[in-house]
């Protein structure tokens, strides 16, 4: 399941070939508020680093965008202007659709299936990163995503026209097949987005919707538990590859930590968020079967468009899925 379990040793291998320079300071930026369990979760990963190094490598995390914006993580760290980032993992769909299977609605919503899911991707997400330069460090996923909206849903025709909160190609997919009108905003614009009347409804994970204070801006939470979409933890491959040999193994060790202790702060993130929701004031719905329908009607649609635009590695990608 690890990735620093799959690339540990061949890490090391190619540490052996380099010249060993160990980094006094990585910045790692990352897109959520630092309340986010993500966010947590990467703390405690640099203090797991910081501890094992005798603090000669020292992650210095930037918080909510505060560096780069969300979408230009990835880049940075590719082109070498930051060493570490976090990004959500769908993001990169555009470039191979790959990226995407975890955010497909209803394909895996329960912990249990999304790890599955994880073992099957990982190899081929591990191959496309590498190609751009990038090697991963670890994955964590979100609690499954629900529906927030700013009135009751009963049916996906509700849907239809309203401005719908969206973060990538996929959510866009899902808007436009739904009737409803695509509108990107990134998490720490959600609570104006919603305010002014720029989006009206989203689906997100109670965890962003908890730190979002999303009781100050709408009213329903429909608990669809749509998708488990993951982000993912990458370094420069060339940065990695400078460290010595005891910094690269101590960053592998760190970040396997990091991962077995983001899925489990992901499940217990779940209720604990759906709660805070509902002591706020927020209507916790359980979906009526019109609604599941139709979802996953768009849902079995967009599995199909994912396959043709997959192709062959997609289609292998989704057998170990399955089978």
């Amino acid at each position: 399941m690890l990735f620093s379990r799959i690339l540990g040793g061949a890490a090391v291998m190619v540490a052996g070939l380099s010249t060993p320079t160990l980094a006094d300071t990585w910045d790692m930026p990352t897109p959520y508020p630092d309340a986010t369990f993500h966010t947590v979760n990467i703390h405690e990963f640099a203090k797991d680093v910081a501890a094992a190094t005798d603090g000669e490598l020292d992650i210095k995390v930037h918080s909510a965008g505060s560096l780069f914006k969300h979408a230009e993580i990835s880049k940075a760290v590719r082109s070498g202007q930051v060493p570490a980032g976090e990004f959500f993992m769908g993001l990169l769909t555009n470039d191979n659709p790959a990226f995407g299977i975890d955010a497909l609605p209803f394909l895996a919503t329960n912990y249990d299936d999304a790890e599955k899911l994880w073992e099957a991707q990982e190899e081929v997400i591990t191959e496309l990163l590498d190609a751009q330069g990038l090697m991963p460090l670890y994955a964590v996923p979100w609690p499954p995503q629900g529906l927030y909206t700013t009135k009751e849903i009963t049916s996906v025709d509700d849907l239809a026209g309203l401005k719908f909160r969206t973060y990538n190609a996929t959510l866009e997919e899902f808007a436009s097949l739904a009737g409803a009108a695509p509108t990107q905003v990134e998490v720490p614009d959600i609570p104006q987005a919603f305010s002014t009347g720029r989006v009206e409804a989203m689906i997100t994970s109670p965890s962003t919707g908890a730190n979002s204070k999303a009781w100050d801006f709408l009213t329903h939470y429909t608990d669809i538990q749509a998708w488990i979409p993951k982000n993912v933890v990458v370094v420069n491959k060339r940065t990695f590859q400078r460290l010595d040999e005891d910094a690269q193994a101590a960053v592998l060790e760190a970040a396997a930590a990091a991962e077995t202790r983001g899925w489990e702060m992901s499940k217990a993130e779940t209720d604990a968020k759906v709660a805070i929701l509902k002591e706020n004031g927020i209507t916790i719905v359980q979906p009526s079967d019109a609604l599941m329908d139709g979802l996953r009607e768009i849902g079995a649609e967009m599995l199909v468009n994912w396959k043709d635009k997959a192709g062959d590695t997609g289609a292998a990608l989704l057998e170990a899925y399955e089978n």
